[in-house]
């Protein structure tokens, strides 16, 4: 069994039943106005060094952080797995280089694109293909959109999407909302009334591609 949280914008933690926790891409809620969340994590990934991603101090208790991190790494019985991508479609020339992340827990697959602002090489996809869950941006604006996210879904298959990067309500960052991305998406629909998704190998062997919305990051943090 692994477990997904998300914390709003591209804050995400990872928890298997054994191994490490993960956090990926924290911030720190006020310059997003958006909520405060401050974690427990083993591991911290950074997937490129902009504010609204690399709020590493946001994480108690972490032993390794890695900030864009390229190549492959064991811990435990988790692998992870860094790609060099770009924030945007020059090859980092408006806004740098991204870190995609593939993240091996419990056997179970997890990719988080980051910021991704290109569609990715056919090297990147073929690493990407079949992936359990896809975290991709949705926004638009400084990574890709809702149109050229869906296309990357369906070049992945991927079993469960989760959107990041989108705006939502009290957010200060000027992107498009999920509604954009759910109205193109060819997939099943599960909206939880938590933040925590939680996925067992048995449960995805015949899971259809399903995309999950999660609550706004106000709702849940209130209710914390």
């Amino acid at each position: 069994m692994v477990t997904i949280e998300w914390f709003g914008h591209s804050y995400i933690r990872i928890t298997g039943e054994k191994g490490p926790s993960i956090v990926i891409d924290p911030h720190d809620g006020g310059s997003l106005n958006l909520p405060e969340f401050r974690v427990h994590g083993d591991i911290v990934l950074v997937t490129h060094d902009h504010y609204d991603h690399n709020a590493v101090e946001m994480i108690q208790g972490a032993k390794l952080v890695l900030s864009q991190f390229r190549g492959s790494k064991r811990l435990e019985n988790t692998i992870i797995q860094g790609y060099k991508t770009y924030h945007d479609k020059t090859k980092g020339k408006l806004r740098g280089e991204n870190t995609v992340y593939i993240v091996k827990i419990n056997n179970i697959k997890i990719a988080h694109l980051g910021d991704i602002g290109h569609k990715p090489s056919d090297r990147l996809l073929e690493a990407l293909r079949d992936v359990h869950v896809l975290m991709i941006p949705v926004g638009g604006v400084y990574t890709i959109d809702a149109y050229e996210a869906w296309e990357i879904v369906e070049e992945t298959q991927a079993k469960i999407v989760l959107p990041l990067h989108f705006w939502v309500p009290h957010s200060t960052t000027p992107l498009d909302p999920l509604g954009k991305f759910l109205n193109i998406a060819k997939a099943g629909r599960t909206r939880l009334d938590t933040n925590k998704l939680s996925i067992s190998t048995q449960g995805l062997q015949n899971i259809k591609r399903t995309v999950v919305v999660m609550p706004d990051p106000y709702s849940f943090h209130e209710a914390q």
